[in-house]
């Protein structure tokens, strides 16, 4: 482990030795933390918030039984940098990887920097066991989660490969897991499948002890494709379908696949629906896992997003109405690139059927996290705990402003300052101005009041320039 890293996580735990906080009356016993993040699910998605066409009871019973925010957001438009947010509890002004960007030396995505400190090292320190099941999306070598404080990884670490569900191998800790029949001709093993048994088998194996169980969910990604099973069939035949084929990023499984591309597909949005289920059905075993071993009342489960709804490989947010009628989609830093779903349930602790309007973001994560394992949360984080809030407790605090950057087009920011939201695109051109919503009477950015309101334009304008640190990486 990188020496800097070790000092810095040593520090971290020796002065959460002596702190005193209220997290020890709070939360008597560490509990299991599970934390759910599907990939490229809008918030209208989901049944719980709006969705009418695809079934996801088993979420939506966890709204129900537990807590539902209104206002949870997004680490960042895109993978790779929304995870970079989770892990290291920092915004894309601070964060290392803020953008989908590959390493040319070692293949993948640019790696999360060995001295970066991760949730899972938190937890690891704490005393809990770590596994991840999943796509990782931040790297090889120092960004492999093995390296990042995970005693368990099973699933994709390269996210490029994760576009692909019948891929010929995953990755099992530092070895090739191969799925025997996938050759990338022949489509036998669903590799979401093979992953979900991987995440069962971790918290059987783990049930005496705590652990902290991340599992970032390759669905509903594209490619869009699933197993012939009856959870498919529930949805052929149902919707006006559009084939997604001779399209330029479109490459069918045989000898001349493009492994990156996405597979040909006629009824997309049977599909796509299907792989909404089938996610949903994944949550619901979870539940049902920690049940049967009896752990519910000592576990935290959150699911969530890592970025609003994508259109790629025959996928139509706006069939499904996606993006609960919010503006934007993956890539857009507009509400309906980043608001993301956020539900948790945790018997005892959090009242069945809350809900909250309390704004917060995915590095906030770390430091609630932080709090309900009684350790200081590191110094580097952007966020604040959202414990009390979860607790229904009233001293919950506020953040002065959320941040988000983002290197694409010519780049991208935005900031949420109280009810308004500030988006400027093509940062780079000189001309671009800031646009100004008021999210309390116009939730879908649809009304551009920065004329109106130029002292707030000009605080906006402020905290895009200081809320950054430069990137050599990810420049704007």
């Amino acid at each position: 482990m990188n020496k800097l890293k070790l000092v810095a996580i040593c520090i971290v735990l020796l002065t959460a030795c002596k702190a005193k906080t209220n997290s020890d009356k709070k939360v008597a016993t560490k509990p299991n933390i599970i934390y759910i993040m599907a990939d490229d699910l809008g918030i209208g998605d989901l049944g719980t918030y709006g969705q009418q066409k695809i079934s996801t009871p088993n979420i939506d019973a966890l709204a129900t039984n537990g807590i539902k925010f209104t206002q949870h957001y997004s680490g960042s438009a895109v993978c790779a940098p929304s995870r970079s947010s989770l892990m290291t509890g920092q915004h894309t002004g601070h964060t290392p990887i803020r953008g989908n960007k590959e390493d040319t030396i070692n293949g993948g995505q640019v790696p999360l920097p060995a001295n970066s400190i991760t949730i899972a090292e938190l937890l690891k320190g704490a005393g809990y066991t770590t596994g991840m099941f999943g796509k990782w999306g931040l790297g090889f070598g120092e960004g492999d989660p093995n390296k990042q404080g995970f005693d368990e990884f099973y699933g994709y670490n390269d996210q490029k490969l994760a576009h692909r569900y019948y891929p010929a191998y995953l990755n099992h800790n530092q070895e090739i897991d191969s799925l025997e029949g996938n050759d990338w001709t022949n489509t036998v093993i669903y590799a979401q499948d093979k992953i979900q048994e991987k995440t069962l088998e971790f918290i059987s194996e783990n049930k005496e002890k705590p652990f902290f169980a991340y599992v970032p969910l390759v669905l509903p990604h594209a490619e869009l494709i699933s197993p012939k099973d009856s959870i498919l069939q529930k949805y052929i035949g149902k919707f006006d379908e559009v084939p997604y084929k001779d399209h330029p990023y479109s490459s069918d499984y045989g000898p001349n696949m493009i492994e990156y591309k996405y597979c040909t597909q006629e009824i997309p949005y049977a599909v796509f629906a299907s792989m909404v289920d089938r996610m949903d059905t994944y949550v619901g075993q979870i539940v049902a896992k920690v049940k049967e071993l009896g752990l519910e009342d000592n576990t935290l489960i959150m699911f969530t997003s890592d970025n609003g709804a994508h259109d790629a490989g025959g996928a139509n947010p706006k069939y499904f109405n996606s993006t609960a009628g919010l503006r934007g989609i993956k890539r857009d830093l507009y509400e309906g690139g980043i608001r993301a779903p956020f539900v948790a349930t945790w018997p005892g602790k959090i009242k069945p059927g809350t809900l909250t309007n309390h704004v917060s973001a995915f590095w906030d994560v770390m430091p609630t996290l932080a709090e309900i394992v009684g350790v200081e949360t590191p110094k580097q984080s952007d966020g604040i705990s959202f414990l009390p809030t979860l607790l229904n407790q009233k001293e919950q605090k506020q953040h002065d402003y959320l941040y988000w950057e983002f290197n694409i087009k010519g780049g991208r920011k935005a900031v949420r300052l109280g009810k308004w939201k500030g988006v400027i695109y093509k940062t780079s051109n000189k001309k671009s101005e800031i646009e100004l919503y008021d999210l309390e009477a116009d939730v879908e950015e649809t009304n551009n009041v920065a004329k109106d309101h130029p002292e707030v334009v000009a605080k906006i304008e402020k905290i895009m320039l200081e809320a950054r640190t430069e990137s050599n990486l990810f420049k704007l």
